[in-house]
């Protein structure tokens, strides 16, 4: 949002709303793939620790399943718009922080 107020040279003293400079600009925000760019950069940053963030968001806890249907997990739905096949896939490009920054970049966007 700063971006676009510095482009338009609004001072910080003028009173716009954040919506009024987005309809100048004729931008719209997008949640969702801020939302998904932050996740992956959370995940990327759990995945090169060890720890037990990286045992849980993997699923590689011991202990009993709870009952009913199994949740989705975070990483099942980041590989789905990250456009790769396997999870394994996702979990080795995390370790070369470039190459992960790359397919962050890259990622679809769905959503709104």
């Amino acid at each position: 949002m700063w971006f676009f107020r510095h482009m338009l040279r609004v001072p910080w003293t003028a009173r716009k709303t954040n919506e009024e400079v987005l309809k100048e600009t004729e931008s719209t925000r997008s949640l969702m793939s801020r939302i998904r760019r932050r996740q992956a950069k959370f995940v990327g940053h759990i995945m090169r620790r060890e720890g037990l963030e990286n045992l849980v968001t993997t699923g590689r806890m011991e202990g009993k399943k709870s009952r009913g249907r199994q949740r989705e997990k975070m990483l099942d739905g980041m590989t789905s718009w990250m456009g790769t096949k396997r999870v394994t896939d996702a979990l080795l490009e995390s370790w070369d922080q470039e190459s992960w920054k790359d397919m962050i970049a890259n990622a679809k966007g769905q959503g709104t």
